[in-house]
């Protein structure tokens, strides 16, 4: 089995899905048949004018993740949400805990970064992590590193999230994302997942908004 070699950022978001189960060798596609990995994907992001009145909208259907002013989507990115058995809680939630350099708590995978987390429901977040085309984590919402960074600059604590199997913005902006799959890859040293130079790696770099 040919592995591809990415960046060291992705290698490590491979990393966490192969913790959780979440991959196996069918899926090595990664960048090919018009597909791209998670961190080659950088989202045009307008910066909000009313923080207050920004929300989320997240499509479990179309896994897509919406950043919306008014009728104006500020952000939108391609996500992996919860499977069937593990469904991602669908309602109306609130952002209510924000942490850039959250670690995981729990086994499998305990202590490897989650960076950019969240929180809408105990135990339930949004945050970077390995990207797939179908559903497959644990209930949680997994972005590319930079969509994660843009989401979590542009949100502000007590942000309301609506949780759908569909929005109207899947025909529009969702439809025009590209499809992100990521692929296993070698672990890093885990000596590198542990330590801060991790969160210093996954800070934004160069300017974040369009305006």
């Amino acid at each position: 089995m040919k592995l591809l070699i990415l960046p060291k950022i992705l290698r490590i978001a491979l990393v966490a899905a192969l913790a959780m189960g979440a991959v196996s060798c069918d899926s090595i596609k990664s960048a090919s048949g018009g597909r791209i990995t998670s961190d080659k994907f950088d989202p045009p992001a307008y910066r909000p004018k009313n923080p207050s009145a920004v929300r989320l909208k997240l499509s479990t259907g179309a896994q897509r993740l919406y950043v919306v002013e008014g009728d104006r989507v500020l952000l939108a990115t391609p996500c992996s949400v919860g499977t069937a058995s593990t469904p991602t809680p669908a309602g109306n939630f609130r952002i209510y805990s924000k942490q850039a350099t959250r670690r995981r708590q729990s086994s499998p995978g305990a202590g490897y970064p989650m960076a950019y987390w969240m929180e809408f429901k105990r135990a339930y977040g949004m945050h970077w992590g390995f990207v797939k085309p179908l559903p497959c984590t644990h209930g949680c919402v997994r972005m590319p590193m930079k969509s994660a960074a843009k989401v979590f600059a542009m949100i502000p604590t007590g942000a309301p999230l609506n949780v759908a199997s569909s929005h109207p913005e899947d025909a529009t902006h969702g439809k025009k994302l590209p499809v992100i799959d990521d692929g296993p890859l070698p672990n890093p040293p885990n000596s590198y997942l542990m330590s801060p130079q991790f969160f210093e790696d996954a800070k934004y770099k160069g300017k974040m908004f369009l305006d």
